[in-house]
């Protein structure tokens, strides 16, 4: 019913910067929060950040002062632009949001099948 698509992945040497972006498409009636979650090798995922149709931004601790979401909603798009990467920021960045479709008005949450993200030193 909806489907969630991330780009922007790649290589990067430590202190370099990426862009991520996501599309949501399909059934949409309306789309609540979009975030980003990262899965390093052997961890557990964790939060980035994420952002409400509201406005309200929360962020990891680990990438505060670094990363910023904003999101397009005209296009259901959500962008991390990713500044001062850090080798511990390698990770698969999936994106995820909060969405109503239509016609049913079902509340579910949706999630990307993740792009890979690489900081060496």
């Amino acid at each position: 019913q909806v489907q969630l698509v991330e780009s922007g992945g790649g290589s990067v040497q430590a202190g370099g910067s990426l862009r991520l972006s996501c599309v949501a498409s399909g059934n949409i009636f309306s789309i609540n929060a979009m975030g980003w979650y990262r899965q390093a090798p052997g961890k557990q995922r964790e939060l980035v950040a994420t952002l409400t149709s509201e406005g309200d931004i929360n962020y990891g601790v680990s990438v505060k002062g670094r990363f910023t979401i904003s999101r397009d909603n005209a296009l259901n798009t959500t962008y991390l632009q990713m500044n001062d990467l850090k080798p511990e920021d390698t990770a698969v960045y999936y994106c995820a949001a909060g969405v109503m479709v239509t016609p049913t008005k079902i509340y579910g949450d949706y999630w990307g099948q993740g792009t890979h993200v690489t900081v060496s030193s």
